[in-house]
């Protein structure tokens, strides 16, 4: 069974903004990066994740300003989190009993990175391959003897 690091995510720059920072920054960074999801620290400590959901119900349905919203206002405090060890299959039943996109991943209490639906998906469907691919060559050479 694959795991979380380094068969799903591998080593990866973090996206990460202050809970000070403003919505339009996290909007920026998102953007720009081509992300859905901002890890918020404090002193290097993860103490929320802001997602383009969060975003979309807590600021533009609610009429707030981008511009002057802080994030610690509108993020979600005290995320679940799954440890680099963590097979696929954890992540991916955690992520669908709390309705998530994104996982942030902690080791020992150290921020080392962030794994999406995406991620899973895209792991899913290679092991998916390598296992056709591995039932394919046992069939032929079985067919050869």
């Amino acid at each position: 069974m694959r795991k979380i690091m380094p068969d799903v995510v591998e080593s990866q720059p973090l996206s990460t903004l202050s809970p000070e920072d403003t919505v339009i920054d996290a909007v920026t960074l998102m953007r720009d990066r081509r992300i859905g999801a901002i890890l918020v620290t404090n002193d290097q400590a993860l103490v929320g994740i802001i997602t383009e959901r969060d975003i979309v119900f807590r600021v533009v349905a609610a009429t707030r300003d981008p511009e002057t919203t802080r994030i610690a206002e509108v993020m979600t405090t005290d995320p679940d989190v799954v440890a680099p060890g963590a097979d696929v299959m954890t992540a991916l039943e955690r992520m669908q009993s709390g309705g998530y996109r994104h996982l942030p991943v902690v080791d020992g209490g150290a921020l080392v990175g962030i794994v999406s639906i995406r991620d899973i998906y895209a792991s899913v469907r290679a092991e998916l391959e390598e296992a056709v691919i591995e039932r394919d060559a046992y069939l032929t050479s079985t067919l050869d003897d």
